[in-house]
């Protein structure tokens, strides 16, 4: 069985929110959430936050052991992006972009 849990318009773009996700595909829950309390980039904590709303959701709605759970797939996408502005030289405005994400955890407990 396939459960899910996610996390809309975390103020990070999706590109670094990626490249800590591609350590933990496929790794049991437990393993996963060692490895992000011990990366060293900001967004490992949000992602960590996800991954235990999942393993939450499989124990309290669907009754699953958290310790056959894995991450199947795991995914950022792109939210909306906040534009701000910032002074530039002979009065002109320049723009800056804030990104954020939609991140995705799916676990199962099926054996692949």
């Amino acid at each position: 069985m396939q459960v899910q849990a996610s996390a809309k318009f975390v103020r990070s773009s999706p590109r670094k929110v990626r490249l800590v996700m591609q350590g933990i595909r496929g790794l049991p829950v437990e393993e996963a959430l060692l490895q992000l309390r011990y990366t060293p980039k900001p967004i490992a904590r949000d992602i960590a936050k996800v991954l235990a709303s999942a393993a939450a959701n499989a124990e309290n709605n669907f009754a699953l052991d958290r310790d056959e759970l894995k991450v199947h797939s795991i995914y950022a996408g792109d939210g909306r992006t906040l534009r701000r502005f910032r002074p530039k030289a002979r009065g002109r405005a320049g723009r800056i972009l804030r990104r954020t994400s939609h991140i995705t955890v799916v676990l199962t407990d099926e054996e692949n």
